[in-house]
């Protein structure tokens, strides 16, 4: 029972802030310029308290996730000189783009102090080289700096192997610095095969995501089978376990045993073998200081952002299938399984972020579909005719709807 309290504390804390600061920031740029908010409320649902303020009631709701701003003229047309449909079009926009802003740079600037927190990383200076890579072959030497790879600039080693995952066997450009003298080399990466599957497995070995054409889609598994034994091995929901057999020498074709609908179902799978290169180069952990903290948050930041940015463009590339989206289901399951603060608060920076920018894209019902129409109506110079409007928003509305409960199917579907 205490456990299912502190769940709902935690998924109330997240969601509930989250979409309320985004309602804050519509309704402090709503109140700078100088357009009229009817009501501000902190949560939905049957009201438990309210207070009028000069022109505008605030109000506490039963359901604490999140909260809304009403504005005059917002839904419908007003003639009064101060309601949302009177402002500039800049106003406008500025009001609509204001609450994805609040969560964007909430997540940014949550994940920065997270990262900065988290200690000193591994540094772009060789440690020691691994015999048979092409490290040792051009002879880099301990205290050589990898700084740059094919133009591109290395801070860590992370920089350096998200550089190389690009590279596909090419030969590459990298530049060393070895004291104060700057040494070029052309070379190849050293490929090592490894096996891919394609699966994403929860702690409970769940198949929680499956890539496109990979071999597990290709040959039969689907999202939510259980793994349950490899061949005829009980794997006894040990994720470890699972990779250690997939990643058997010797072993190709294995079968696999997965709990579907209450039925056991034994499918036999071939991993693809997809080379990872590298330079086989160790590194030397960087020294723990405040700069270092500093510069590695930067640079964690802006990965962390670029990383999101990526996976709504796979999603609307398709290489993201609907069925890999989570929801409000998903997410509170997920929020529920957090332990320890710095899980949480890097949960809390993921969908603050992810909220953010889902709201800017250009679809009617969300922010960014406000936002086109405003563009629209710039470039008419005359506002869209407000039954057109209204059915366009509303498309827009029951298209989320059902994405939404697609989505919540899906989630149910993990869970259960």
């Amino acid at each position: 029972m205490i456990t299912i309290i502190i769940s709902a504390v935690k998924i109330i804390i997240l969601l509930g802030f989250l979409i309320f600061i985004h309602e804050l920031g519509h309704f402090i740029v709503a109140k700078l310029c100088n357009i009229k908010v009817n009501e501000f409320a902190i949560g939905f649902g049957p009201l438990i308290w309210k207070k009028q303020g000069k022109e505008t009631k605030y109000s506490l709701r039963l359901l604490p996730l999140g909260g809304f701003v009403s504005m005059e003229g917002e839904e419908e047309r007003s003639e009064d000189s101060r309601s949302f449909s009177k402002a500039s079009i800049p106003k406008r926009i500025a009001v609509c783009i204001a609450g994805a802003t609040v969560n964007i740079l909430f997540g940014l600037i949550i994940y920065f102090i997270l990262m900065v927190s988290q200690g000193p990383f591994v540094s772009n200076e060789v440690d020691s080289v691994l015999e048979n890579f092409v490290a040792q072959e051009i002879g880099l030497k301990n205290g050589d700096k990898i700084i740059e790879i094919d133009g591109k600039q290395t801070n860590n080693q992370k920089d350096i192997k998200n550089v190389l995952g690009y590279q596909d066997g090419k030969e590459i450009n990298i530049k060393v610095k070895r004291e104060e003298e700057i040494l070029e080399y052309n070379i190849l990466p050293t490929a090592v095969n490894n096996k891919y599957t394609g699966i994403y497995l929860d702690e409970e070995c769940k198949i929680v995501a499956i890539e496109k054409e990979s071999p597990a889609e290709k040959q039969g598994l689907k999202t939510n089978d259980k793994i349950i034994k490899i061949n005829n091995e009980e794997i006894n929901e040990d994720t470890q376990k699972v990779l250690e057999i997939i990643n058997q020498k010797g072993l190709n074709t294995m079968l696999i045993t997965v709990e579907r609908n209450n039925e056991e179902v034994n499918i036999e799978l071939t991993p693809d073998y997809i080379p990872t290169y590298y330079l086989g180069a160790l590194f030397k952990i960087a020294p723990d200081n405040l700069i270092n903290r500093l510069i590695n948050g930067v640079n964690e930041t802006n990965e962390f952002m670029i990383s999101i940015l990526d996976n709504v463009r796979q999603l609307f590339t398709g290489k993201v299938g609907i069925d890999q989206m989570m929801g409000p289901v998903g997410i509170s399951e997920t929020v529920a399984k957090t332990e320890g603060v710095k899980e949480f608060v890097y949960l809390l920076a993921l969908i603050s972020l992810s909220l953010g920018i889902t709201n800017l894209l250009p679809i009617p019902a969300l922010d960014g579909g406000k936002i086109l129409i405003l563009i629209i109506e710039a470039i008419r110079r005359k506002p869209l005719n407000e039954k057109t409007e209204i059915n366009i928003q509303l498309i827009g509305f029951s298209i989320l709807i059902g994405i939404a409960l697609i989505v919540t199917y899906n989630d149910i579907l993990r869970i259960f």
